[in-house]
């Protein structure tokens, strides 16, 4: 099925139904709505954290240590 056959189909189906029901489903609506746009937001941001370079330094640390430092190793 098309998208204009879906949006037609569904579109006869809401016209068949109660006022209540009928904002029940544009409540719904609204609720996916909000999720495809917190989704694109939540990438936006996990782009902008992994692109930044605020947090670079924790990634150069080098070694403080080496396994010649140990005065005593444990097994």
């Amino acid at each position: 099925m098309s998208r204009e056959e879906l949006i037609k189909s569904t579109i006869e189906n809401l016209n068949q139904l109660s006022d209540t029901r009928i904002q029940e489903v544009s409540d719904y609506v609204r609720f996916l709505s909000s999720r495809i746009d917190d989704k694109i937001i939540s990438e936006g941001i996990n782009t902008l954290t992994s692109n930044s370079k605020t947090y670079a330094f924790l990634h150069d640390e080098e070694e403080l240590y080496q396994v010649n430092d140990l005065k005593e190793v444990y097994k």
